[in-house]
């Protein structure tokens, strides 16, 4: 499944596409996130853990960053993991594209995700909300950081909330309710 969110930085193209250098500082912005390991050679081995409700998901895997191009302001990341339950595995190709936007920088991320087992069993509209929460997030932590720069100090990992996130999640699936039923259609 492809999920697509963009969000806006006020800092200029340049800096955020220095601070997307350091994967581990970025890594840091992404609620439930953690990097255990530098495998070297732009492989990094770490654990994701999402909360929806009750369900608490927890992935541990790895990540290669297999491409940079600085000219485009591209880096394409592959990751892989399986559930620590045994319950399912997930892998995605992560794709993030830096414009300049006025005197900010404009972030394009773009997912394909595979989910199988547990995690599966979830719709796209709630993986899609779920997604777009955590990118809301993401991009709060990151222009606070990159706002920061070297003073910043570790970034609290964990899983995401999963109380608020399920919340703001079925907040914007009603949202889509309610604008496909309540908005009048008009006839040709």
């Amino acid at each position: 499944m492809i999920i697509k969110n963009e969000f806006e930085v006020a800092e200029p193209v340049d800096r955020v596409w220095e601070f997307f250098q350091d994967i581990p500082r970025v890594a840091a912005c992404l609620p439930g996130t953690e990097l255990t390991e530098d495998l070297g050679g732009n492989q990094y081995q770490g654990r994701v853990a999402v909360r929806m409700g009750p369900v608490r998901l927890r992935f541990a895997g790895t990540a290669d960053i297999t491409e940079r191009d600085a000219a485009a302001r591209r880096i394409v990341v592959h990751a892989a993991g399986a559930e620590e339950k045994g319950r399912g595995q997930a892998s995605m190709v992560v794709t993030a594209t830096l414009t300049r936007s006025g005197r900010g920088t404009r972030v394009g991320v773009t997912q394909d995700l595979q989910l199988a087992g547990a995690a599966a069993q979830y719709g796209r509209g709630m993986i899609s909300d779920v997604t777009a929460v955590l990118m809301h997030d993401f991009s709060a932590n990151l222009a606070g950081r990159i706002g920061l720069g070297e003073a910043a100090g570790p970034v609290a990992t964990g899983s995401a909330s999963g109380l608020a996130i399920a919340l703001r999640a079925a907040r914007m699936a009603l949202a889509r309710v309610f604008r496909r039923f309540f908005v009048p259609y008009h006839a040709s």
